[in-house]
């Protein structure tokens, strides 16, 4: 009779593990409420310090609590098409091309937020820009900071460099696609074939790669500039932002934004719906930069702390390239695996 008791006890804790963890596989806990006071946000990593703030300041304005899956950029997306059929998260937040495919693949629903008609950036019938922000690398402070893409060929850096994947991450596949506009695809193709003479190899996530370089067990990664910025502030990280120059000297990066969708069949819609018209409030866009470096999606608001001025610092003198995504989209699959057979 005691081992009986013990083994129905097991099965429930087991049956009890099965139920919150089986749908997509996100770990998403029931919250007892129908859901209807809990907002689930599927997101792309880099945003914490701006979620803790907004996310306490919209539950004491609404009494909706606020829950996050953080995740590489793509990684998000391939959630939400695994739980298609039983849908958890309400909101999605990831980095372009990512959520032009989820659009593409119904996993989005139309919803216009307010304050959109603000907005110059990426968005569409059901996605809209809600930070702005820039691809960039950092270097550990030990290695100096390499001033060209051919720097990165160098020697010295056979181990020590490491890029998120293009196909899994955002800023990966940011990467790819700032190498094919300066040197066309083919040229992009022979550049990460030599530059995979010093690559570590994949990382699905850039956040990971930020204490790597910090630590000095890596040299150079790439990132973003609000992540990175916030990272050397705020974790103390041991690395500076830097923007290669292409062979005519000149710096380029690529507008990389977050931007935000509601959820196909989204548990909790309105609350999804309010929390998005939050974020994307003048009062929440106002936070952007000083609580996460940040630059503010909406065109009339113009902070003046000195984090957004350490962002205009930063990237003063740079180039920004604006990308065609429903055309990066359209050639992903094929440009991705032309990628993976070019560095084996």
């Amino acid at each position: 009779m005691k081992a009986l008791k013990t083994l129905l006890a097991a099965t429930l804790v087991l049956t009890a593990t099965i139920s919150v963890t089986a749908c997509g596989g996100t770990g998403v806990a029931a919250t007892g409420d129908g859901g209807k006071k809990t907002v689930t946000v599927y997101t792309a990593d880099g945003l914490g310090d701006w979620y803790k703030t907004r996310f306490d300041a919209f539950t004491q304005k609404t009494g909706i609590k606020v829950q996050t899956v953080e995740a590489g950029s793509g990684e998000v997306v391939s959630r939400l098409q695994k739980e298609k059929s039983n849908p958890q998260a309400d909101v999605l937040v990831t980095l372009p091309p990512f959520i032009q495919k989820a659009s593409q693949d119904g996993l989005l629903q139309k919803y216009a937020v307010a304050g959109a008609d603000h907005v110059k950036g990426v968005k569409g019938d059901d996605y809209v820009t809600v930070v702005d922000n820039y691809l960039c690398f950092i270097a550990n402070q030990k290695a100096g900071t390499p001033k060209t893409f051919d720097d990165l060929l160098d020697a010295k850096f056979k181990g020590k460099l490491q890029y998120s994947t293009p196909g899994q991450a955002g800023d990966g596949t940011a990467v790819l696609l700032l190498l094919q506009h300066l040197l066309g695809k083919p040229g992009a193709l022979d550049y990460v074939k030599k530059l995979e003479a010093n690559n570590v190899g994949p990382s699905a996530s850039t956040g990971k790669l930020q204490p790597k370089v910090s630590k000095g067990e890596l040299l150079v990664a790439n990132g973003d500039v609000q992540m990175n910025a916030a990272s050397i502030a705020n974790d103390k990280s041991a690395f500076s932002i830097f923007f290669p120059a292409g062979a005519d000297g000149k710096q380029t990066t690529l507008a990389l934004p977050y931007v935000m969708g509601l959820a196909a069949g989204a548990p909790n819609a309105d609350g999804g719906k309010q929390l998005m018209d939050y974020l994307l409030s003048t009062d929440a866009q106002q936070t952007v930069s000083k609580d996460a470096f940040g630059v503010p999606a909406r065109d009339d608001v113009k902070p003046t702390d000195a984090n957004f001025q350490t962002v205009e610092k930063v990237t003063a003198g740079v180039e920004v390239w604006q990308p065609d995504w429903s055309a990066v989209l359209s050639d992903l699959d094929g440009d991705v695996a032309a990628y993976t057979k070019a560095v084996g």
